[in-house]
């Protein structure tokens, strides 16, 4: 039984975007502050793309309460289910917090344009204050490094149930292909 058509294009538009998001993420905060693009195309842009995952997480949160799952094989070690339900609750609750962190960062520093959203400034809800920025912007690189980690986890564990078990009932990974 495979996942909703849904729930995997949302699975896999999203592990693009996050993954390009780290990879924006790493550029940016790397460049020279001279550098014109680093304000003006990729900040505006990966505060896009976060606000975007957040969008996208709560839809798909949606749809996986509304949609019927596939059951985890049952080949797989209890502890193994137990680590893969622990890693998905891990995996869509930093999907949320670290876009709310990068938004609660853009919010409170005293020198952000704002937080855009494609061309659109939406409403800072935080006051301006450069000692709670410092607090959102540790947050937001733990969190972004732990659901990077996971995320490895997450597709390391796809690929042992693949290509190392030897009971082929095990791979999960054709459910949300």
């Amino acid at each position: 039984m495979k996942y909703p058509v849904a729930m995997r294009v949302l699975h896999w538009l999203m592990a693009a975007i996050i993954i390009g998001m780290v990879g924006v993420g790493w550029t940016m905060v790397s460049m020279d502050d001279k550098v014109p693009a680093k304000f003006d195309l990729l900040y505006p842009w990966h505060k896009s793309f976060g606000m975007l995952v957040l969008i996208l997480v709560t839809i798909r949160l949606v749809t996986r309460l509304r949609s019927s799952i596939p059951p985890e094989p049952e080949q797989l070690a209890a502890w193994e289910k137990a680590l893969a339900k622990a890693a998905h609750v891990t995996l869509y609750v930093l999907m949320i917090v670290v876009p709310c962190m990068g938004y609660s960062m853009s919010s409170t520093y005293t020198e952000s344009d704002g937080v855009f959203f494609f061309g659109v400034n939406l409403p800072e809800l935080l006051p301006k204050n450069d000692s709670w920025f410092k607090v959102f912007q540790a947050l937001h690189r733990i969190l972004a490094y732990t659901l990077l980690a996971l995320i490895v986890l997450h597709v390391a564990g796809a690929l042992k149930h693949r290509f190392f078990d030897r009971n082929r009932a095990a791979d999960v990974l054709p459910r949300m292909l």
